[in-house]
């Protein structure tokens, strides 16, 4: 079972009396069926009814949802013969950002994205998806990589930022964001970038300046987080409801300004009530995606991509 967040508390609570009824169903001593059916019924409905109606707020919490599917979950699902490549060459090897070599549904790609990990260890070792200098760095050898052997390059964004430590700034850390966003738009091959959780700031954009840019149906993509929008705007960070409102974070509302190209839908409830079913959908996007551009010559593929954003914040 899901954990909850805080607005499904009702869910919760309707979930937590069908678990207790098949308990009691278990033992044998009463037939509970049509009880539970009925529960189970008001419950997804509730459910359907709940996730009709997000706010961004609320989508903000799904898009952060710790069991929602991550990088490794994606390459392990998604991509064959995956060979992980290390290192920016300068400094050292950053965990938050991770790629390597691999074939897709039998097209050879190079895969790359950001890794936020799945318990305590493992978070603190990708450094909770914040990339430093050395991981954007990396992405651009791995991105000039591709490009040399004419790859198509698929990147996974899900990070609430690049890291905002002292000794990242002190190594470069705008210039690597900036270099990493034009590894991207000068590539010659075909990059379709997917935003599966968070796209935090330009620690995501780095990662997400493709031809085709794809949002899962409650990820949230910004410039800022809406806690940090909150603190400068009210000095608050609990005023970060009526941020994300304000800042229009989600895909709905950033297909309709032409930011993104098109959105996956997610399972009932957010993808990580069904890993498989959303880990599929967004493989038969990016295949999607490839197809359209696979006839492209390197100058097309560049000439798509600079109009794609220089026309971005145009009335």
């Amino acid at each position: 079972m899901p954990s909850f967040l805080d607005f499904e508390k009702p869910i919760a609570e309707l979930q937590g009396r069908i678990d207790e009824l098949r308990d009691t169903a278990a033992e044998g001593s009463v037939d509970l069926a049509a009880d539970i059916a009925r529960l189970q019924a008001k419950s997804d409905k509730l459910l359907k009814d709940t996730f009709a109606r997000l706010t961004p707020w609320q989508k903000t919490q799904v898009a952060r949802h710790p069991e929602r599917p991550h990088f490794k979950d994606y390459v392990a699902a998604l991509f064959d013969e995956f060979v992980p490549l290390a290192g920016d060459r300068a400094f050292g090897d950053d965990q938050a950002i991770l790629g390597g070599f691999a074939t897709f549904r039998g097209r050879k790609i190079m895969v790359l994205g950001h890794e936020k990990g799945d318990d305590t260890a493992s978070r603190l070792r990708h450094n909770f998806g914040m990339g430093k200098p050395e991981g954007y760095r990396k992405a651009i050898r791995l991105v000039e990589l591709a490009n040399r052997f004419g790859l198509p390059i698929v990147t996974l964004v899900d990070t609430s930022g690049a890291f905002p430590g002292i000794q990242a700034e002190e190594r470069g850390q705008a210039e690597a964001i900036a270099r990493s966003t034009e590894a991207c738009l000068n590539a010659g091959v075909p990059i379709v970038a997917a935003i599966v959780g968070e796209g935090g700031s330009g620690g995501a954009v780095a990662l997400a300046a493709g031809n085709r840019v794809l949002m899962f149906e409650h990820a949230v993509y910004s410039v800022i987080s809406p806690e940090g929008c909150a603190s400068i705007l009210w000095r608050t960070a609990d005023k970060a409801p009526e941020a994300a409102e304000a800042m229009r974070i989600t895909a709905q509302d950033l297909k309709a300004f032409g930011v993104i190209d098109d959105i996956v839908a997610e399972p009932l409830g957010g993808a990580h009530r069904d890993r498989v079913a959303a880990i599929d959908a967004l493989g038969d996007a990016l295949s999607s995606a490839l197809d359209d551009m696979v006839t492209l010559a390197p100058a097309d593929l560049r000439k798509d991509r600079q109009a794609k954003f220089l026309k971005m914040g145009r009335l």
